[in-house]
């Protein structure tokens, strides 16, 4: 039987067959640390033995951390009082089940260690054997196994000295049968070769398992390591140039944060990432993720983006990496109004391990006002500052076809007086419209997908024209950008996108004089005439509509919104009531526009004025500057 207190084995052939894996692909930029040599101790993953004595003593001078580490004790007392995870698939899911086992093994180790309280220590050692004794972890669905072969790796490492042998060895096969070996399966790894969220999730929690259990099976998880920085190369070269994440804000919290713990747990062990970090526009990521969140403290949840994800432990690795405080700025605020989500943040312990060397006193604010991401999903980030009463505007270009994409091409969020005014119905979830019989997954242009009224054109703060489709195959590039802050602005080319009625498309929109947002359409028909919807979703009440403009109440506050270069135009509502009955509801939200018509080979361009406040503006006063000219 292995010593329980100290077990050490060679890696010089993982550190060789790593160097040579590296060379290949023409990442490693720096040799091989000579203490690459061997495997450290359990505990291994994260934090290593007696480092939670420097996080104790943290906590007795840092009391906003403390509230942090007071909401994760408190819940790990509710979590005593609860029978163990079961097995329960939902759909052709276990991945609830398995978030949750994640999220309470990571809870409760962690409580462990830093009280060293007995009770924490028995209900998770519990969890762990209950989900050792699952029949498997789902592997058809590898995301439920990556996640709970992470649960079962952390738990392990860090309650290993405290385990009984007979509890090591049921947990340690639990991994290496219910977790390593299924991913040597072709049937189930086909996200060796993916470059969205799941190489990502499934290589860092492969390899936090190899790492847990390195001892029974050296040359098995040498291999895992290995295959890992190699695979993982493949959606981290999606982060260059500027680091836009191509998956949005809720899949940035998912997939980045899994990479990063994954980066983590090498640093820890190997003393060295193997150029991870450095690879194009990975930590440029973090600055790409704060300026999603608005100045409503929502966020600008794209394609199948959610709500708020609250404190982000992943952002404290990056601040300490880059040594930016002024990253953790949305990161304070979450801090401050102890928005934590321990029911839903299984990952919320790491944040009493990283970036511990930054007082929060110490964040700035970013001094940062626009924002553009190029790459496969563009976006731009307008605003006229980070206080709550600045104006602020995501924009989004792109393409429809990316994974968790939306038909959102040339759709705005809003934000101004701490109100959202334009806002995303973001994601529907999976399981309700897979129960329904649709095929979700796939992208093609008459695909199931595009009849879910979430995922389409018409539910967006865009075009819709001769009521059809976006072009799935199209995609809309930025093409021209300003940081100027008088006039704060962006253009995107969305010909591609609607090619099926309109020969050219162009959308602009602006922050002028720090006042007010303009967005401004060109565009130009074919052979036929063309109906132009123009919509903007809002969670606002429609206070009065007079012709061409349109009075908005959210919260107490007002906005106004002008049509302004065209003659005729009427606003008008729609109902974002669900179409079809597999559709999830929409309460409190409605589709303010208008419509027109376009004859056949006819340039067009029109603007939309929206001001903040209750004050009546003159249209005519406005600058209706054509696009070539912004």
């Amino acid at each position: 039987m292995l010593n329980r207190y100290y077990s050490e084995f060679s890696l010089t052939s993982v550190a060789i067959c790593l160097f040579f894996v590296l060379i290949s692909q023409g990442i490693y930029a720096q040799s091989l640390p000579e203490t690459v040599s061997k495997i450290t101790e359990h505990p291994r993953l994260l934090l290593l033995k007696g480092e939670e004595n420097a996080i104790r003593q943290e906590l007795q001078k840092d009391t906003v951390r403390g509230r942090v580490n007071r909401a994760i004790l408190t819940e790990c007392d509710l979590i005593l009082t609860q029978p163990p995870v079961e097995r329960k698939m939902i759909g052709r899911r276990l991945l609830q089940a398995s978030r949750e086992s994640l999220r309470r093994i990571f809870f409760l180790s962690y409580a462990w260690r830093i009280t060293g309280k007995e009770q924490y220590f028995q209900k998770c050692e519990k969890e762990l054997l209950a989900a050792a004794a699952f029949e498997d972890w789902n592997p058809t669905h590898f995301l439920d196994v990556a996640e709970m072969t992470l649960a079962l790796s952390i738990g392990y490492d860090w309650l290993y000295n405290g385990l009984s042998a007979n509890s090591r060895d049921i947990i340690s096969k639990a991994i290496i049968q219910k977790g390593l070996n299924p991913s040597f399966d072709p049937k189930y790894n086909g996200w060796l070769r993916g470059s969205n969220n799941w190489n990502q999730v499934c290589n860092a929690g492969i390899t936090f398992g190899a790492l847990a259990v390195y001892e029974q099976q050296p040359e098995l998880s040498g291999k895992l390591i290995n295959r890992a920085i190699e695979s993982v190369l493949i959606p981290m070269k999606k982060y260059a140039p500027d680091g836009n994440y191509m998956e949005g804000y809720s899949y940035w919290a998912y997939g980045t944060s899994f990479n990063v713990f994954l980066i983590s747990a090498l640093e820890k062990i190997f003393k060295s990432d193997f150029g991870l970090s450095k690879q194009p526009g990975f930590l440029k990521t973090a600055s790409f993720y704060e300026q999603l969140t608005g100045t409503s403290d929502m966020p600008f949840n794209y394609g199948d983006g959610g709500g708020p994800e609250g404190l982000q432990p992943a952002m404290f690795w990056f601040a300490e990496k880059l040594q930016d405080p002024s990253i953790l700025y949305i990161e304070k605020e979450n801090l401050l109004s102890s928005r934590f989500h321990v029911k839903s943040n299984r990952l919320l312990p790491a944040v009493m391990l990283w970036g511990r060397a930054i007082p929060v006193d110490k964040i700035t604010v970013p001094t940062t006002l626009f924002w553009a991401g190029v790459g496969e999903n563009e976006v731009a980030i307008l605003r006229t500052g980070w206080d709550k009463n600045g104006i602020y505007v995501g924009f989004k270009a792109g393409t429809p076809s990316l994974s968790h994409a939306h038909m959102d091409i040339g759709s705005f969020v809003m934000d101004a007086e701490g109100v959202r005014w334009s806002a995303d119905l973001g994601m529907q979830q999976y399981n309700s419209l897979e129960s329904a019989g649709l095929d979700i997954w796939n992208m093609a242009q008459n695909s199931q997908r595009w009849q879910v009224f979430r995922y389409s054109n018409p539910s967006h703060s865009t075009l819709t024209v001769n009521g059809h489709h976006q072009s799935v195959k199209g995609r809309a590039k930025i093409i021209a950008r300003s940081s100027d802050p008088q006039h704060t602005r962006a253009v995107i080319d969305m010909s591609e996108i609607y090619n099926e009625d309109l020969v050219t498309a162009k959308r602009g929109v602006a922050i002028t004089g720090r006042k007010y947002v303009n967005v401004r359409d060109e565009i130009e028909t074919g052979d036929s005439e063309c109906t132009i919807r123009w919509a903007m979703l809002t969670p606002a009440k429609v206070k009065s509509i007079e012709g061409a403009q349109i009075h908005l109440v959210n919260k107490g506050k007002h906005l106004k919104m002008y049509i302004a270069g065209i003659e005729g135009a009427v606003f008008k509502t729609w109902s974002t009531d669900p179409p079809n009955n597999y559709d999830a509801p929409n309460p409190g939200t409605t589709l303010v526009g208008f419509e027109l018509k376009v004859p056949a080979h006819t340039k067009k361009s029109f603007n939309v004025i929206l001001a903040p406040g209750n004050e009546k503006m003159e249209v005519k006063n406005i600058n209706l500057t054509a696009l070539n000219e912004w």
